[in-house]
């Protein structure tokens, strides 16, 4: 693996286990055993590896909030992309531990994420609007606009919601409290194979 790879898989580890805001690139450097001078070579501060991380983060997310146009779904297929979603989302979860202060510090961050935010919310709203199309859900437009909300504020912070008392986050509990927003906007026929469903991620 090239340096500039190195440092930015270490920079990651050290950013989600300690918070961003508790690393330097003196410790990266250390970490890696490698001159601070060496790592300014390829990433001049700590500001230049959190703008390439969230780029990497928003290229890997890419494909699943660009689902092809005639891509038909069901209920169970939103499920595998929500799982898919909170499994990237813990990957780079140093970039919402903190992410107001993150991004008022860093205007181009800060724009970034309310491109991607905006990318993800018109992304849930399709395939919501998509499942309603199908007979799935029974809510109106104004409910499954106020679940896209619930849906993306739940990603973003239930993983730190989870920490903060005390469980290490986990994605399958990120999953399930979607699903429990989720159910009661479907159909009646079929609410009790979600909720089986519902109970397995629970459990898991």
């Amino acid at each position: 693996m090239k340096t500039r790879e190195r440092i930015l898989e270490c920079a990651l580890a050290l950013f989600n286990a300690k918070g961003e805001s508790n690393v330097s690139t003196l410790e990266i450097a250390t970490e890696l055993g490698i001159s601070p001078g060496n790592l300014y070579y390829h990433f001049h501060g700590k500001e230049p590896i959190i703008l390439e991380l969230f780029e990497r983060f928003r290229a890997e997310l890419e494909p699943l909030l660009d689902p092809p146009m005639d891509l038909r779904l069901e209920i169970d297929d939103y499920w595998l992309f929500l799982n898919l979603l909170a499994e990237r989302l813990a990957q780079y979860r140093f970039l919402f531990q903190d992410l107001g202060n993150l991004a008022h510090g860093m205007p181009k961050l800060a724009r970034g994420v309310r491109l991607w935010l905006n990318q993800l919310k018109r992304t849930l709203a399709a395939m919501l609007a998509q499942l309603k199309a199908q007979g799935q859900l029974r809510s109106d437009t104004l409910a499954l606009g106020q679940l896209v909300e619930q849906i993306c504020l739940t990603l973003i912070y239930s993983l730190d919601y989870q920490r903060i008392l005390g469980s290490p986050g986990e994605v399958r509990l990120v999953v399930y409290q979607i699903m429990m927003l989720v159910t009661p906007h479907l159909q009646e026929s079929l609410r009790p194979a979600t909720e089986q469903l519902v109970q397995k991620y629970l459990q898991a």
